[in-house]
């Protein structure tokens, strides 16, 4: 499985290096903004620090201006890959970058039967999002496994990869894994989450306490 930082932020993306599981970048042009940042400036920065993936969203809503903006993007840098939202439009964008052999990521998934098109259309990512789902009840193992067990059915496992998106807790991380997923995404502090638990801490005391009374007997 690999890991991806969703994130603008060039401090968390260093952080997350540090740690040796940084293998690509998504983010998104509000992310950015958020930052205070220029699009194109950050993105080729991301670029420059990570080898891996780096996802740049388009702006447009139509596909022709989707195609236009995508085919800019993925001059930036050979690291760039075009987000694509599900849409009739952006399915249109998708088919017509992956014939130019432009790498895409088609975003806000949230259905297996939206995950086929991608998969149809040569897009490289699929970004089923998690969180949102959940959030609303649903049963997002199950979603993640009916998407795995359709590309499996039909060779678009691999070819087509699974990118769990939206996570917000270790539980969403471990149940996406469980379901075959390729991908996760998610910020830091969920990252940072997962190397957390209380009987670890438990167990630090524990040894320190046992050492102390070594030194002291």
């Amino acid at each position: 499985m690999k890991f991806f930082i969703d994130t603008a932020n060039l401090e968390e993306i260093e952080e997350m290096s540090a740690y040796g599981i940084v293998d690509g970048v998504t983010t998104n042009p509000s992310i950015i903004a958020r930052e205070g940042k220029d699009l194109k400036e950050t993105l080729i920065r991301i670029c420059n620090m990570v080898d891996g993936p780096i996802s740049g969203e388009v702006l447009a809503l139509d596909a022709e201006t989707m195609i236009k903006e995508g085919l800019e993007i993925a001059g930036w840098h050979r690291n760039m890959v075009v987000k694509i939202p599900m849409t009739p439009e952006g399915i249109k964008a998708v088919r017509a970058l992956s014939a130019k052999g432009i790498r895409t990521n088609v975003t806000l998934v949230f259905s297996p039967a939206q995950a086929i098109l991608p998969a149809k259309n040569h897009s490289l990512f699929v970004s089923p999002f998690i969180g949102w789902k959940e959030a609303n009840g649903e049963d997002c193992k199950t979603y993640i496994q009916n998407i795995v067990d359709i590309y499996k059915n039909y060779g678009f496992y691999g070819k087509t990869q699974i990118i769990c998106a939206a996570i917000r807790t270790p539980k969403q991380i471990v149940d996406c894994a469980v379901a075959g997923a390729d991908i996760i995404t998610t910020g830091l502090a969920v990252y940072q989450d997962t190397m957390k638990h209380a009987y670890t801490n438990q167990g630090i005391g524990t040894f320190i306490d046992a050492w102390n009374h070594t030194i002291t007997e």
